[in-house]
Parts: C-alpha cells; structure tokens; sequence
C-alpha cells in the first residue's frame, strides 16, 4: 500500500536531516524537503522506495546501484548552473539516500504546462538551451542522462525576480557512462527511459549516446510548445511504437521552433541536428538578429492560437492581505549572453505571444491601417489602451476588434500599446514586425504576472496610413488589465486590480483593501517580489487567508536577500483572476513588525 504524503515526517535520517514534508514522488522513490541540522539548512533528500517487497533482490540491488551511480555523475557536474547539485549519497537502515541541492519555489515544466498551457517559442527556446547546455555538460564527461522529458526539468526563481528564470535539469539516476565499462542498470521489466521520449534506436535496444538524448530534448520541446508529446498514444506500448514507427504529429503552435523539432526529431540518429546546430538555432530565436543582419528573422508570432479561456466581465477590486496583524566551463557567446541575460518570457506568468498579421486585410483599396476585420480607422498611438472584442469570446482565437479606451480606466481595458516597431514595407512589416515586438515588450511582460503580447500588424493597404508601424500591445492574457501598464503608471494612483502590479513595485498600503504605487526611493510598506498561483478549486475567500502562506513557500523573501528575522511575505488577490479561473496571487514582502521599509532594501 503506497505510503501517504505525511508518512514519515519527523524522521531524522543519518542523524542529521530531518525530513519535513514530501516535494514529490518518481519512479525510484520519494523527495523529501528536510533541514540539515548541522549546517542550519534546507536539502532535498532522494528516499529510495521499494513498493514490493518480495521484489527479486537482483532488481533491489539494481536500483539501489541506480541510486548511487546518479549521485556520483551528478555530484560530477556540480556547480553547473543548469543542474540540480548533488551534496552527498549516504546510506541509512541499508538503503541509499541522496542529498540534493533544495530549489525553493521549483516547479516541474510537465506540472506548469498542466497548470498553464504551452508558451510561446521563445521562452520553450530558452528552456531548450539551458537543458541543451547541461547535457553537453555531462556529455563531455560521458555522462549520457537517458531520460530528458518535462517532468526532470525543473523552473525555479532566479535573482531577477523572473518566477521562472531558473532552468535546471534533474533526475541523473538512469545516467550511464557508455564508455567506462560502467554497469548499466535496467530493469528486467522495463526500457530504461520513459515512453513517446525516447530515441527510436534506443526503443530497439541501441546504447545510449549524446543523439539519443538530443531526440528526447526534441520530443520534451514539441511537447512545451505543443501541450503534448509528438508520439502521445493511449499506452505505453503504443507511445513507443510511434517513436519507431511514426512521424511526429505535425507542430501547429511551434513558429519559429519548427525547424529545430524537424532536426532533433529525425528517426536517423546519423542525420539528426547535432548539439552545436541546434544551440545556434535555439540562440537565433530567443536573440532574433538585428536589422542590419541580411538573414531574415523567424516570425516568432506566426503560430496559431491556443488554449481559448472565458473573457471575464470587467471587475475592478484590489484586495488586500487577507490575515491581520500578520502581514563553468566556457559555452558560445551567444548562449552566454541569452542565459546570464535572463531572456526570454516568463513560462505561463509571462504568457503566449500572437500576431495579427494581413489575416483579414479587408479587400484591395481600403486605407484601414490594420484591416477591417481590426476596426480601427485611425492608427494607434503609444499609450493608447484598447479593449478587444474576441470572435466567439475566446481571447487570442481569431483576430480582434479593437477599440480605444481613452481614460484607459473608465471600460477595465483588456491592453496598451507599448511600443512601436517601424518597417520600410509591409511585406517587412509581416515578417519581422511580431518578432521585434516580441524583443520590445519582453522586459515588461517579465514583470507582470498573466499577460500576452499581441502584434498589430499593418496590412499592405493600409501600410501608409499606419506610418509604416507595427504596433505592440501587451493584453491580459485571461481577463482585463484593469489600467496603465508599466512606465505609464502614475505614483500615487490606487491599484485596481492586482493585473497591473509588476515585480519590484513598491506600495503604500492605506487599509487592507488599497494600496498605491509609491516610489521605492522613499519609504513604502510593501514590495512586490512575484506571483504564485492557486489550485482550482481554492475560493477567494479561502484565498484571502491561505495566500500569505503559500506566498511564504513559492516565492519565499530570504531567496531575494531578504532577513527572515526581520521580514516576511505578504500577498495581494483581487476578483478578477478567480473569474477567470487563473487563481493569481501577487506575493510581496514586508516587515514583521508592521513598519516601513526603504530605499533598495535588503
């Protein structure tokens, strides 16, 4: 009988770690969070399990084997910034456990897309270099990992506040060294790997080598960008039948990634893209060349839609806090300067992008800068907030009409204009417009927690009277952003919804039902450090009192720098993303003994 997720708690384990609560469970056993009582620390421990107790002792020692040995080759690329570090192996009442470097507010990128839905290329492209980096990693030292899929790839907050910035590879424990004579530790009843990811020729009994491992990184890519594997079947069975037998599904949502998913995806491991062609391409993408490259860039916006919400009526309602009183080695350029940068979007926080590229330009004639099926007979301006009124209701399906809300409050407008990319025709206009907008608008979809970009592309008509501009807009990307975004917020103006606070804002909060956007040069009560969001089934009521608490665990202060002495986490929920099912909190950080904050604190 499958042990519960509180079996075990309070054990102290080589009397030393004392587990706390399970993060997680796979196909060796439990993750356990635990606090090194010597160094005054959080870990992770890797608990073996065996379910079966009358397993046969070759298959028993065969994982315990499998356990160690994914210490060791862990433990071999420690300090790299893409892999979970591996502290010590060490065995207890006869088993192996392993201590792992504990990554405070990690999700799993399996779990994220089952919360969040796919996003766009550029950030799927992001994730893909960093898991891409460590696998060269562990390839130069033979180190093969076996098992690259969603579920081993972990996003976890990075030092800029990016919620997911954080890329890391884990779960070494079917890694082999092919060429050291190592033991390769199968199991009798199983392929070593998981189905519908791996290689077709490690499907049919071939080693393990660094194309096989690149095949996997291409499913878990088509998976990111696509919502689900390229050889998906209703069984196991069937999902590795398909990887020998089939063609991927053709991507729908893929844009600018589909070349790549072609290369790593080849059946002939003799003709699959290599590391160093798909590290370029991935790089191109979420870097895209400047204008005065000849090379024509990837529209990263030409991908359909995906994943239709209900638009939620307008509601302006900022809540406050619910409770009171409680308040390496050397790697290509271009990859360096993608990673260390923190480029890209942010993974369901940071949202989709889409382009209205000349879909619908009206007929031949007409001035309209953007088309009928738009609306608008005058161009847009920078700042200008629009309200879209999507075909059927379901936001970012089909193309929009907009509308502009000049108060750009009286009518809870769904986006703003931003930004403005100019093109000399507008054959250029289609094909690099959502590409730059992309690049322009990133940094602000970065810190705002559930957003979309949307470009607005002239038609070839209407190219004149559209100043030769596309436009870039950043919408809610499932209900309302409820005012200016950005810059183009006035300091001292009262949030009405939560949709527009940004990372590292600062707060004046006046009752448990307002706050207002202050400048952090002075002094405020509260500062925003992320968002974190809620399971489905939570009310906002149960909201109200749980979010301090679940703030406290994803997007924990001390992981900004923060004295856990002296300050603590705090949360924002407001109506809006419970009618939208979105479930956002915005997490903060405050004082414990209620005072002021200032300047850039810590």
């Amino acid at each position: 009988m499958p042990s519960s997720p509180t079996s075990g708690v309070g054990r102290v384990i080589a009397g030393r770690y004392l587990l706390l609560h399970r993060l997680g469970s796979g196909g060796m056993g439990h993750v356990w969070l635990a606090h090194d009582q010597r160094l005054a620390c959080e870990v992770a421990l890797k608990e073996i399990v065996f379910g079966d107790p009358a397993e046969p002792g070759q298959e028993r020692e065969a994982r315990v084997a499998r356990a160690r040995a994914e210490a060791r080759h862990a433990a071999g690329l420690r300090g790299h910034p893409h892999v979970v570090t591996v502290h010590d192996v060490l065995e207890h009442e006869g088993l192996p456990w392993i201590v792992m470097e504990y990554v405070a507010g990690a999700v799993d990128l399996r779990e994220l897309l089952a919360r969040s839905g796919p996003p766009a290329p550029a950030e799927c492209a992001r994730i893909g270099l960093a898991v891409l980096d460590a696998l060269t990693a562990g390839h130069e030292r033979g180190v093969m990992h076996r098992d690259v899929k969603p579920a081993n790839i972990l996003l976890a907050p990075d030092r800029t506040g990016a919620p997911y910035g954080r890329v890391l590879l884990t779960d070494y424990g079917i890694s082999v060294q092919p060429d050291t004579g190592e033991t390769r530790y199968t199991m009798a009843s199983a392929l070593v790997g998981t189905a519908g990811y791996l290689a077709p020729e490690r499907a049919t009994g071939g080693p393990p080598t660094p194309a096989a491992d690149l095949f996997s990184l291409g499913c878990t890519l088509y998976h990111a960008v696509e919502g689900s594997g390229p050889f998906a079947r209703e069984s196991p069975l069937a999902s590795v039948t398909a990887v020998v037998m089939e063609d991927p599904r053709p991507p729908v949502r893929a844009g600018a990634l589909e070349p790549v998913l072609r290369g790593l995806l080849t059946k002939d491991p003799d003709l699959r893209a290599t590391a160093r062609e798909v590290e370029a391409e991935l790089a191109r993408i979420v870097t895209p060349q400047t204008e005065t490259y000849a090379r024509t860039q990837t529209d990263l916006g030409s991908q359909p839609p995906w994943a239709a919400s209900a638009h939620p009526e307008p509601e302006a309602d900022a809540r406050g806090p619910a409770a009171t009183g409680t308040r390496r080695r050397p790697r290509p350029h271009a990859l360096r300067a993608v990673l260390a940068g923190g480029l890209g979007l942010v993974l369901a926080l940071g949202g989709a992008w889409y382009a209205l590229a000349d879909r619908e330009s009206g007929g031949g004639g007409t001035a309209v800068p953007y088309g009928e099926a738009v609306g608008l007979v005058e161009p847009l301006e920078e700042d200008d907030c629009v309200l879209a009124d999507w075909p059927g209701g379901s936001p970012f399906a089909g193309t929009p009409r907009l509308t502009l809300d000049p108060t750009c409050a009286d009518q809870a407008p769904d986006g703003q204009v931003v930004a403005f990319v100019e093109a000399a025709s507008a054959e250029e206009a289609r094909e690099r417009g959502p590409a730059r907008c992309e690049e322009r608008t990133r940094e602000l979809r970065g810190r705002l927690a559930d957003v979309r970009g949307l470009a607005v592309v002239p038609t070839a008509d209407g190219f004149e009277a559209a100043g030769g501009r596309t436009a870039c807009l950043v919408l809610g990307a499932h209900g309302p952003v409820y005012g200016p975004l950005g810059d183009r917020r006035r300091l001292g103006t009262a949030f009405a919804d939560t949709a527009t606070m940004q990372r590292r804002d600062c707060l004046d909060v006046r009752s448990r039902r307002e706050a207002r956007l202050v400048s952090c040069d002075g002094t405020y009560d509260e500062q925003v450090l992320g968002f974190t969001r809620l399971g489905r089934d939570v009310t906002l009521a149960e909201a109200r009192t749980e979010s301090d608490t679940a703030c406290a665990r994803a997007v924990p202060p001390r992981d900004y720098g923060f004295d856990p002495s002296v300050h603590e986490a705090g949360s924002w929920t407001s109506e809006g993303p419970w009618k939208s099912g979105t479930h956002v909190v915005v997490c903060t950080v405050r004082r414990q003994n209620g005072g002021t904050m200032e300047g850039a604190e810590p």
